[in-house]
């Protein structure tokens, strides 16, 4: 039987009533599913997708307020305690760890950069100068800028860490000293602080009276 023969055959049951019976009840039906089942799977995997999306962004942006926070300390560190100082590098630990755990692109670069300005910040706050404050200002920024647009910064940590590699990584004496002079300071008024108050007299010494002598025509003749 001809090509032909059989296409007319088939449109002559399409157009009878137990073709058509048939047409109606189960094939338009289930062609209906299929189309609903795949339309209902795109959207879902869409909805999926922005989930996903928004919960590393999320994560991201706990991270990098993490490392903010630990550089806020960093910016002050010479003008804390000892116990202000090891919660602070807990926190910067803390910040480090969660960052190089993010599935994001440069998430190891952006620690190690992080981790040296930090450094950095450090370093210049004893002196409590402008830099540390300008330091901070620009370690925020671009972490801000990694958060948003996380391709385009990894560029940026990579040019500035094979920059400080081939840089000269001495510290200036003069830092050297007023960390020392610092150190010192802070500790000559922890010191002070943690006098007992007992140690310190509560009274004023009672100071010794000499013996009197009488003359002796002052003394009264007994009778």
């Amino acid at each position: 039987m001809p090509p032909m023969q059989w296409w007319n055959d088939f449109l002559n049951w399409i157009q009878s009533d137990a073709g058509w019976r048939i047409i109606s009840t189960a094939v338009i039906p289930f062609v209906a599913i299929i189309v609903a089942g795949v339309v209902g799977a795109a959207i879902g995997r869409g909805a999926i997708r922005r989930l996903i999306a928004q919960r590393d962004h999320e994560m991201r942006a706990s991270a990098v307020a993490a490392l903010v926070a630990a550089g806020q300390g960093a910016a002050t560190w010479h003008s804390q305690g000892p116990a202000a100082k090891e919660h602070a590098e807990l926190l910067a630990r803390q910040a480090d760890v969660a960052v190089r755990l993010l599935p994001i692109a440069g998430a190891d670069l952006a620690a190690d950069w992080a981790s040296h300005q930090l450094r950095d910040m450090r370093t210049n706050s004893v002196s409590y100068s402008y830099q540390a404050e300008q330091t901070l200002d620009e370690y925020r920024d671009r972490l801000v800028e990694w958060l948003h647009r996380p391709n385009r910064a990894k560029k940026l940590f990579a040019a500035d860490l094979d920059r400080w590699d081939y840089s000269d990584s001495a510290v200036d004496p003069v830092v050297l000293e007023q960390q020392r002079w610092a150190e010192e300071q802070y500790a000559a008024v922890a010191h002070e602080q943690a006098t007992p108050a007992h140690d310190m007299p509560l009274t004023a010494p009672i100071p010794q009276v000499s013996a009197v002598t009488i003359p002796s025509d002052k003394v009264p003749s007994q009778p």
